[in-house]
């Protein structure tokens, strides 16, 4: 099958960016084949222009950002507001997965600020969980797949619960030496800097990327910049010795407490 494989799935355009894209970048450079794929095109991420130009917009922001780092982009499946934990996405995610077969899936929190993120986190781990079932049909029909994979789930937006209680990360990765490229990539996202400081107040959308990089980095006690991730359970996925995030970025991962 050739270099092992890497999958980012984000909820909307610029997720991956904001959370998951300084790991997905480390591993590229360690030799990873690595994909990505929001599962909603951004179509209510303007108050500018229409639904159906708005999505268009944001899809080609993403395929930029993607081609930064040479990774595959997978477009999305359904509109905004509209990611829901239901069968019709279950089968096309899951299709995804099998034709991608990549041993460490990066997905969201299940615990986040708005809904579209926590159905994505749940969506991505049935959709995994259903790889190696040959009865489960998919959408569309794909055979199969028995690889060991690990599911990461990134930290969520403000790195709080929505009852606003602090998430600690299980695994903290350095982003020192990618965090331009990381920069780099939330850039291409042009249209979503006036979208969030109309909506959402922000009033620097680069910054409040790297805000949250230097929070986690300083609960890694280790790295001035970090990522942060929880592992999920491996029942159904793997051995809980399988870990290939930790095995393959050893330099650049710590534990929460300091151990590598």
């Amino acid at each position: 099958m050739g270099n092992p494989r890497a999958m980012a799935i984000g909820a909307h355009p610029d997720d991956i960016e904001f959370v998951m894209s300084g790991t997905l970048i480390l591993l590229a450079q360690a030799g990873y084949e690595i994909h990505v794929m929001s599962l909603a095109n951004g179509c209510c991420g303007s108050v500018v222009t229409d639904a159906e130009i708005t999505a268009r917009i944001r899809i080609q922001e993403s395929a930029d950002a993607a081609r930064l780092i040479g990774a595959t982009y997978h477009t999305p499946i359904t509109n905004d507001l509209e990611i829901l934990y239901e069968q019709s996405l279950i089968r096309k995610l899951c299709a995804i997965i099998r034709e991608v077969q990549p041993e460490i899936l990066l997905i969201p929190s299940p615990q986040d600020y708005m809904e579209d993120h926590t159905n994505t986190a749940r969506l991505a781990v049935t959709a995994a969980f259903c790889r190696n079932m040959p009865n489960y049909v998919c959408d569309p029909v794909t055979e199969a797949t028995f690889q060991d994979i690990c599911l990461y789930h990134a930290m969520p937006m403000g790195l709080k619960d929505p009852l606003r209680q602090p998430l600690t990360p299980e695994l903290y990765v350095n982003m020192q030496d990618v965090l331009q490229m990381k920069r780099d990539m939330l850039a291409c996202h042009r249209s979503q800097k006036e979208w969030l400081d109309e909506s959402q107040g922000t009033d620097n959308y680069i910054h409040l990327m790297e805000q949250m990089c230097e929070e986690v980095g300083a609960c890694s006690g280790q790295f001035i910049v970090a990522e942060g991730w929880r592992r999920h359970l491996s029942l159904g996925f793997g051995s809980e010795e399988f870990d290939p995030l930790t095995t393959v970025l050893t330099n650049k991962v710590t534990r929460h407490g300091g151990t590598r």
